[in-house]
């Protein structure tokens, strides 16, 4: 389980302490799971998977699917709200504040250049 939650945090870009912050636990606890010393109560691994729509059966036994099947909303509110807890000046911030700040022919042009590159590599989106 100690290299599914380091693999949850450096997913979020989170450092130790503010994974910590975000399930309410101390940084020593997330640095204790982390090198396996300790086990995390099920109160922590419920807080991990709620906070981080992780899948419960992936983080106590790494089969299934690492994030719990959401609906495209969800997940781009849970995306954003990562974002927004995450560092001032992360690169994902900026990324999407600039996409908040395009109008819809910048939309258009953008969309039909992810269409192309998805053709090129032989995908949909």
């Amino acid at each position: 389980m100690k290299d599914r939650i380091r693999k949850i945090r450096k997913s979020f870009e989170l450092t130790q302490q503010e994974f910590a912050d975000r399930i309410g636990i101390k940084r020593g606890g997330v640095a204790n799971y982390e090198v396996g010393r300790n086990e995390p109560a099920d109160s922590v691994i419920s807080l991990i998977c709620r906070e981080f729509d992780i899948n419960e059966q992936w983080l106590r036994e790494g089969t299934g699917e690492m994030f719990v099947n959401m609906e495209m909303d969800e997940r781009i509110s849970s995306f954003i709200g990562s974002i927004q807890a995450g560092a001032e000046d992360s690169f994902k911030k900026r990324f999407i504040s600039m996409l908040a700040s395009l109008d819809e022919s910048e939309w258009r042009a953008l969309e039909k250049m992810v269409r192309l590159l998805c053709e090129k590599e032989n995908r949909s989106l």
